[in-house]
């Protein structure tokens, strides 16, 4: 090196673990792709401390996208599970209370009774499309050697369509078994394989005599598998004429002389006129049960289009409380952006110096840092919303499929990429106003 290559106390030395400036443009501008080269160099020339400086936007849209896909995957099965149920229906049950009395109870005092659900099939036969009353016990049904617990339901042949529950194999009883009361049974899948073993096929339990209880039936028909609806395990029922039941299991059970169920389940002919047809049932009971006082009624008559609102509602509440919390982290996620910019800056003052010195304008100095906290949160989306994706699909292990939408993960990742500009502006903003005097001569 000659003499003339030294530099000479007046010359900064010029680091040469900076990023290398970009070729200027005519004027001494370094252009938008030119920015975009030097900032991807200072990311890339520091991965670990990159990616630590977009954790926060990592975490807060891997959230937004897990939890709103497993929050919408949990509300389908929920809706799908209550739609397999039977679609269309109106519940009449006995109303919590019991129609007064003590406030302490083991349980609503059952008013709701046979007549009633005759006189509602009988009432609005253009309008309820089927009628099924039930009632249910728990009893241990055994075949030879083998048993296992059962939830015994008596009740109507309509129970096919309006809980929508086909046979597998085989065929319901029929009105005729029920006036008769015939001891026949319908058999859940899990019954199936509990008392004809893992392998058994429907065919192997039609027509063979199942105990249930002390009383032996027949069966006449098997349900398909079903799996774990959460409103009560179908897999495991029996259906037997309600007749029957109400002579071999529920003797005693009755309200003033008449017999009681459980539920009646109303199946109506259209979804739009739930409503209609929840008022006139629920003025149908009162006359039948003298009950003058609505809000102090023995029965209540639930709307199964009002229990999928409500759901939706809850889970719309979660949905946006759960955004709030991502957002938080998001929000976090941009001033850590913002702090390490700072740092950047600082460290960098020297290169801002030289930059400027070579003919760099106040507004390349700006966009340069501008570009690399958005490149830093636009990345930080990109990887949160692919953490996201699997982490929602952990949520198989719990048995909930994740559903995902198009709209929360925009939205996730669009706003990932504001808190990197609205953060990233001022760390910017005064690196472009540093002086290049000064920062040339920073050490």
């Amino acid at each position: 090196m000659t003499a003339a290559d030294q530099p000479t106390p007046d010359q900064p030395t010029i680091d040469r673990a900076a990023p290398a400036p970009a070729t200027p443009r005519r004027g001494g501008g370094i252009g938008l792709g030119g920015a975009f080269t030097i900032a991807w160099r200072a990311i890339v020339g520091t991965p670990l401390r990159s990616v630590l400086t977009a954790l926060g936007v990592i975490i807060g849209v891997a959230a937004v996208v897990a939890l709103t896909a497993i929050g919408q995957g949990s509300t389908a099965g929920v809706t799908k599970n209550l739609e397999s149920l039977g679609t269309n229906l109106l519940t009449v049950q006995s109303a919590r209370g019991g129609g007064g009395g003590s406030l302490v109870r083991a349980g609503p005092r059952q008013t709701v009774t046979v007549k009633d659900a005759e006189a509602l099939a009988a009432a609005f036969p253009d309008r309820v499309a089927g009628v099924a009353p039930t009632v249910n016990s728990n009893v241990q049904a055994k075949v030879g050697s083998a048993n296992t617990q059962a939830s015994v339901v008596g009740t109507w042949p309509a129970y096919e369509t309006v809980r929508n529950s086909p046979v597998e194999t085989g065929a319901y009883f029929t009105d005729a078994d029920n006036r008769s009361r015939k001891r026949v049974a319908v058999i859940g899948h899990q019954v199936l394989t509990d008392l004809w073993g893992e392998d058994a096929t429907p065919d192997q339990a039609i027509g063979q005599k199942v105990r249930l209880g002390s009383v032996s039936f027949t069966v006449t028909g098997v349900l398909p598998d079903k799996g774990n609806s959460g409103f009560g395990n179908a897999n495991s029922q029996v259906l037997v004429p309600l007749g029957t039941y109400l002579q071999r299991f529920a003797r005693t059970n009755s309200a003033g002389g008449e017999p009681t169920v459980s539920s009646v389940y109303l199946q109506a002919v259209s979804a739009d006129d739930l409503t209609a047809l929840q008022a006139d049932v629920t003025d149908l009971l009162s006359t039948r049960h003298d009950q003058t006082d609505p809000d102090n009624l023995d029965f209540q008559v639930q709307n199964q289009a009002d229990s999928l609102a409500s759901l939706s509602s809850v889970t719309g509440t979660l949905t946006l409380l759960v955004g709030a919390i991502a957002g938080i982290s998001l929000l976090v996620g941009g001033i850590g952006i913002m702090n390490i910019m700072l740092v950047s800056v600082t460290e960098r003052t020297r290169e801002i110096g030289v930059r400027k010195a070579l003919g760099a304008k106040p507004r390349d100095i700006l966009t340069q840092f501008l570009v690399e906290a958005s490149l830093l949160s636009i990345g930080g989306g990109l990887i949160g919303m692919l953490l996201g994706v699997g982490v929602a699909y952990l949520g198989n292990l719990a048995g909930i499929a994740p559903v995902f939408s198009p709209t929360p993960m925009i939205v996730a990742f669009l706003f990932s990429a504001l808190v990197g500009v609205f953060f990233g502006y001022y760390p910017a903003a005064r690196a472009a106003r540093l002086d290049p005097v000064d920062s040339l001569r920073y050490e």
